[in-house]
């Protein structure tokens, strides 16, 4: 009788040898978050090699899943090679992203649909044009506390990017109102503006957005001090898609204009006067009488 045989161990495959434009690329490596991929990468020339393919495909980049201490030389590597961006991702990367790390992107990625630079303090109004004229395709942009936004450079954002739905310009304090209603008479298809925290909006802007964004859902005018009654009729009467508004510090806007809102459920950030007297009446006394609030 003949012994029997040894099993003979089977032999264990790589993962990189799957293949790896059909497989790793679109199957595996999608599901892992950036700092991952970046820890792969230095596991050796070949991971390496893999990495920077997968990173030349991606359509998103959120610097978000790295930090916001991603090193300048590490974002200049990793996108070199992208030309098919669509989600790019890079608020409050004030520390180290300038115009010489974010152009060469900008420049070469013609299909961005949506840009976050939101507390990106070091760029300037460049930026803005470099995405104004490489980027047509943008639906989504936000700008919020970029100082460095002027009125020209927004010009030129709503001459070659008509097609804009959502836009944040929350402290963007350089703009006035010609230039938001320039925006709005060239981006009529905006469905959500920001336009919070800058003193200088008043009710010109807020009647020519109502006049010329009949979709508009949106509209964030928190700390707009200018802003007054008289332009929120404007826009109750225009904008009938108007889902919220936020009118937060606006000292001279008044139920009398928001209750037109209020009836058709548009969500408001203040509270009717009865609804705040309430709440300041529990606050100072510590309970709530019994009230008819259906009065």
């Amino acid at each position: 009788m003949e012994p029997p045989r040894e099993a003979r161990p089977c032999p264990r495959g790589h993962l990189l040898d799957l293949p790896w434009e059909d497989i790793l690329v679109p199957h595996i490596l999608c599901h892992l978050p950036l700092r991952q991929l970046l820890s792969l990468q230095r596991v050796s020339k070949p991971f390496q090699t893999l990495i920077q393919l997968y990173l030349a495909n991606t359509r998103c980049f959120d610097s978000s899943q790295v930090g916001p201490n991603l090193p300048k030389a590490a974002f200049c590597n990793l996108l070199k090679d992208n030309e098919v961006l669509q989600q790019l991702a890079l608020q409050n990367c004030y520390d180290w992203l300038t115009d010489k790390e974010l152009l060469p992107v900008i420049g070469q990625n013609h299909h961005l649909q949506e840009i976050q630079l939101s507390g990106c303090l070091q760029l300037s109004r460049h930026a803005l044009v470099a995405i104004s004229l490489s980027c047509p395709h943008v639906r989504c942009l936000s700008l919020a506390h970029c100082e460095w936004v002027d009125s020209l450079s927004l010009r030129t954002l709503a001459d070659h990017c008509k097609g804009l739905e959502s836009l944040d310009l929350t402290a963007c304090r350089q703009l006035k109102d010609d230039a938001i209603c320039y925006l709005v008479q060239k981006c009529s298809r905006l469905k959500s503006l920001s336009l919070a925290v800058n003193a200088n909006v008043g009710d010109m802007a807020v009647e020519e957005i109502a006049k010329c964004c009949p979709e508009l859902e949106h509209l964030d005018l928190t700390g707009c001090l200018r802003v007054k009654n008289e332009s929120i009729r404007v826009l109750a009467e225009y904008c009938t898609k108007l889902r919220s508004l936020k009118v937060k510090h606006c000292h001279k806007v008044a139920e009398s204009s928001l209750s037109i809102l209020r009836g058709r459920g548009v969500e408001l950030d203040v509270e009717p006067p009865l609804q705040r007297a309430l709440v300041l009446l529990q606050d100072g006394v510590g309970f709530a009488p019994f009230i008819n609030l259906q009065i």
